[in-house]
C-alpha cells in the first residue's frame, strides 16, 4: 500500500458526513437561521435584562409615574390605546416620509453638482451647514407660517433640511472619493463626465449613500415628531405625546414614544433592505452572509 493510499484510507467519517449533511436540501438555510440566533441572540438577552432591571427598580426604589412609568404600564397603555396611537404614529410616518425624500433628492441633485463643478461646491457647502445648524424650534414656526400649520407641508419641510446635509455631504464624499487611476482608465476610453459619473462615481458612492440614509431615517422621524410640538393637527405623534404628558397621563405618553420607535427602527431596516438589493457587491454585504 502506497502512502497515497493510506492517507485516502484514515480521510475521517465525521468529515465525509459532515460534506454530505451540508449538500442536504434546507442545510443552508438552517446555518443561516443558526448565524441569526447567535447574531442578535445578545441583543435580545440584553433588552429583555434592561426591561426587567426597570421595571424591577421603578418598583424597590417607588419612583412615581410622573418621573419614569413602569414598563408594564407603558405595555398595558400601548395596548388599550393601539388604535389611537397607531394612527396618529402612521400619519406622522406620513410627514417624515415625506421630508426625507424631498431632502433627500435634494441633496443627491446637490451632490451630484458639487462633485462635477468645483466653484458650486465651495459655495454651497457653507450656506448647507448654515441651514443645518439652524434648530429645529426655530424652523417649525417660520414653517408653519410659510405653509400653514395645519398642512403637513410644514413639517415636511423641517425634516428636510434635517436630512438634507448628512446625505448631501456624504454622498458628495463618496463621489469624490474615486481611485485615480480608474478616472485615468475612463479618460482613456474618451469617456464623457456623464459616464464617468455614472460608471465610476455612483458605485463609489453608494457605501456613503446608504451610510447617511440610515443616520438620516432615525433624524427624519425625530425632527417630524419635534415640528409637531409647535402646533398643527391634533391627531399626529408629536401632540399625542405633549398632549398626555401635559394631562400627566405618562404611561400614554411612553406609549406614544413606543410607536415613535418602533417605526423608526422598521424605517431603518427598510433602508437596510434597499441597501442589499442596490449593493449586493459590496464587501459589507459579503460579510454578512
Amino acid at each position: 500500500m502506497t502512502d497515497r493510499d493510506e492517507v485516502i484510507g484514515e480521510t475521517p467519517t465525521t468529515d465525509v458526513l459532515a460534506a454530505f449533511e451540508s449538500n442536504l436540501p434546507g442545510a443552508g438555510r438552517a446555518r443561516s437561521l443558526r448565524g441569526l440566533i447567535v447574531q442578535y441572540l445578545p441583543a435580545v438577552i440584553a433588552f429583555l435584562l434592561v426591561i426587567l432591571l426597570w421595571e424591577g427598580l421603578t418598583r424597590v426604589l417607588g419612583v412615581e409615574t410622573f418621573v419614569l412609568p413602569k414598563p408594564s404600564e407603558v405595555i398595558a397603555s400601548f395596548v388599550q390605546t393601539a388604535a389611537v396611537i397607531w394612527g396618529a404614529g402612521f400619519r406622522t410616518l406620513v410627514e417624515s416620509l415625506g421630508g426625507f425624500a424631498i431632502g433627500v433628492t435634494l441633496a443627491v441633485v446637490t451632490s451630484l453638482a458639487a462633485a462635477r463643478w468645483v466653484g458650486f461646491r465651495e459655495g454651497m457647502l457653507p450656506l448647507a451647514i448654515a441651514a443645518n445648524a439652524t434648530p429645529i424650534v426655530a424652523l417649525a414656526p417660520i414653517f408653519n407660517n410659510w405653509f400653514s400649520s395645519t398642512s403637513p407641508v410644514s413639517k415636511m419641510a423641517v425634516v428636510a433640511v434635517v436630512v438634507y446635509l448628512p446625505v448631501m455631504i456624504n454622498t458628495t464624499r463618496g463621489l469624490l472619493e474615486v481611485d485615480p487611476a480608474e478616472l485615468e482608465l475612463m479618460r482613456s476610453l474618451a469617456a464623457t463626465p456623464t459616464e464617468v459619473t455614472r460608471r465610476v462615481r455612483i458605485p463609489r458612492a453608494l457605501p456613503f449613500f446608504f451610510a447617511s440614509l440610515k443616520v438620516a431615517s432615525a433624524l427624519s422621524l425625530i425632527a417630524a415628531i419635534v415640528a409637531e410640538y409647535f402646533g398643527g393637527p391634533q391627531d399626529v405623534l408629536g401632540q399625542y405625546i405633549i398632549n398626555r404628558a401635559n394631562l400627566f397621563q405618562f404611561p400614554d405618553a411612553w406609549a406614544g414614544i413606543l410607536v415613535a420607535s418602533i417605526l423608526g427602527v422598521v424605517f431603518y431596516l427598510l433602508v437596510l433592505a434597499a441597501e442589499r438589493v442596490f449593493m449586493p457587491w459590496h464587501v459589507s454585504m459579503r460579510s454578512t452572509e
